[in-house]
């Protein structure tokens, strides 16, 4: 069976061969349109999607901010000290090292 064929009163023949004039090749300006149309769709595609995720959001509490920024407040503290009290451990085994070397006088 071939595959562009056409069967008629039981018969094959072949599919008639559309010449290069009959042929619609689409535009500048058809493709131009179909492009403009097809990205519009995927803009407002992607406006629904959008709006679909913030109808999942929630703002938070009151409370639960209060919360969360004192929770953040105090580690910034505390990693503060921490790295306050590395830095001069840091700086004070680099100068007793520095200065049994004779780098410092």
């Amino acid at each position: 069976m071939a595959s562009k064929a056409t069967i008629v009163n039981g018969e094959e023949r072949p599919a008639p061969k559309l010449s290069p004039a009959k042929r619609q090749e689409p535009n500048a300006a058809v493709s131009l349109f179909g492009k403009v149309v097809g990205t519009w769709d995927e803009f407002r595609r992607f406006l629904s999607d959008v709006r679909a995720e913030m109808r999942k959001v929630v703002a938070p509490t009151r409370k639960e901010v209060e919360a969360t920024t004192s929770v953040v407040i105090i580690a910034v503290f505390v990693f503060g000290v921490f790295f306050f009290l590395v830095d001069g451990i840091f700086a004070n085994g680099m100068n007793q090292l520095l200065s049994r070397l004779g780098g410092l006088q």
